[in-house]
């Protein structure tokens, strides 16, 4: 079994993603279910397959939550000497050079990976070129939009 790093925030979300499928969505399925059923022929019924295709989905994903948090590795960066190194679970202080840009990205496990929140895979082609860098340095990063040059202007353990 392989450990997944991921963030003492990412984990809570999961956990709280993971409390609201068990206790209300899965009793509204139930009862959905249940209502479907008490219209009759199931077999032309497509409020009741459509709850079960629901169920299903719910289902799924409960247990892919389950895993996640069995395998999770716990990485909580306040714990950690800041260095100004980039690490795992850092919040890290760009500037584009190429546009002036200023960004800040942390970096986090897959499943709490989501770019709108400046959340960035540390596997991703930034996060990889950013593990290990650190505050000051020029960073020359491919992605998959071309080559980008950052300036690390901090590294935050927050």
């Amino acid at each position: 079994m392989n450990k997944e790093p991921i963030t003492i925030n990412g984990l809570e979300k999961l956990k709280k993603e993971l409390i609201f499928l068990k206790e209300k969505k899965r009793p509204e399925i139930v009862a959905a279910i249940a209502e479907a059923r008490s219209h009759g022929d199931l077999k032309e019924n497509a409020e009741y397959h459509a709850a079960k295709e629901q169920q299903s989905h719910n289902e799924g994903r409960i247990e892919q939550i389950n895993d996640i948090i069995a395998r999770a590795n716990v990485v909580d960066v306040t714990k950690l000497d800041n260095n100004g190194k980039v690490v795992f679970g850092s919040t890290v202080y760009l500037e584009n050079l190429d546009t002036g840009e200023k960004i800040n990205y942390q970096i986090v496990g897959k499943d709490e990976a989501d770019l709108k929140n400046k959340l960035i895979f540390f596997q991703s082609p930034i996060g990889r070129g950013l593990i290990g860098k650190s505050k000051n340095d020029l960073v020359e990063i491919t992605t998959p939009a071309g080559i980008k040059n950052f300036e690390i202007k901090d590294v935050k353990y927050i």
